[in-house]
């Protein structure tokens, strides 16, 4: 295992070492085995901490909510700033230290499993590029750390550290989100929320290409690229998954008939509207409205 720092734990932080027969058990769970903490904790204003290694057996991920650290991991360098999240993946030479002016302070998790690239890739690791993006500073992201070692104090109870791994798996994939959101919010020349806010605001119309990079003050082509590149959808194509959502609702909360859904939806045919809400949502809108009524 990579050791975490020596760096004296002040009374205000925590550090929490998974023992070596919970890593054990962890790694052979059917319910952990793909993603586990193997340490975690919560360093405060620290000052003078600094890390070396050579080798990284685990993967790293720090979440800084203050101040300011540098790192190093492989060719790149860097500055770690406040509403930051570093990674540093298994296998990956690396050193980082609080900056000496204004020492940062750091959650932190090191993590592995059969799952852990995945989780790496979700987060947006590409080799080469730098292993650092800014998610803001979320509180419930931090919440989602300090949730994580709760297991501490439990006697090193096995099903403490079993929930704390499902904790790891849901704050690996809400930090991705963090992220994916603060680089909506940040590229100055699209506003990703204004545009979903017009789409919703229009649910019942057909809206087209040209109309959503208007709102966006885009090219067809420029907007279809960016809308992609933080959504994973075309805009189009998420357009549409708003209107089944929406019509799922209806289906499920009202007693409005499905000729009536689809034209809520801005659809003049209802056999077009259900062969649609089939292919996104696997059933005819009657046979939904079945499922979840039963």
């Amino acid at each position: 295992m990579s050791a975490p720092s020596k760096w004296p734990l002040p009374a205000d932080g925590v550090r929490v070492m998974t023992p070596g027969f919970m890593l054990s058990t962890l790694s052979r769970h059917p319910l952990t085995r793909g993603c586990y903490p193997a340490a975690m904790g919560y360093y405060p204003a620290a000052r003078d901490h600094r890390m070396r290694r050579d080798r990284h057996d685990d993967n790293l991920l720090i979440y800084c909510v203050g101040g300011h650290g540098l790192a190093r991991a492989g060719d790149w360098r860097g500055e770690v700033g406040a509403g930051e999240v570093l990674l540093l993946p298994r296998g990956t030479p690396h050193t980082y230290e609080a900056a000496a002016g204004d020492p940062w302070s750091i959650y932190w998790v090191h993590f592995r499993g059969d799952e852990a690239q995945a989780f790496n890739d979700y987060l947006g690791y590409r080799e080469g590029e730098p292993p650092l993006w800014r998610a803001g500073l979320a509180p419930p992201l931090a919440a989602r750390f300090d949730d994580l070692m709760t297991a501490q104090r439990t006697g090193y109870s096995a099903r403490a550290f079993i929930h704390a791994a499902n904790q790891l798996r849901q704050l690996l994939t809400y930090t991705a989100l963090e992220i994916r959101h603060a680089e909506a919010s940040g590229q100055q020349s699209f506003d990703l929320a204004t545009v979903q806010r017009f789409m919703r605001e229009h649910i019942g119309q057909p809206l087209d290409l040209d109309t959503l990079a208007a709102v966006a003050n885009l090219s067809r082509y420029h907007f279809s690229a960016k809308y992609k590149a933080l959504t994973g959808y075309s805009p189009i194509r998420h357009f549409l998954n708003m209107k089944m959502e929406h019509a799922c609702q209806l289906l499920d909360a009202s007693a409005l008939s499905v000729t009536a859904v689809a034209a809520a939806l801005g659809y003049d045919d209802p056999l077009y509207f259900s062969r649609q809400f089939r292919k996104t949502v696997g059933l005819s809108p009657r046979a939904y409205r079945a499922s979840v009524r039963s």
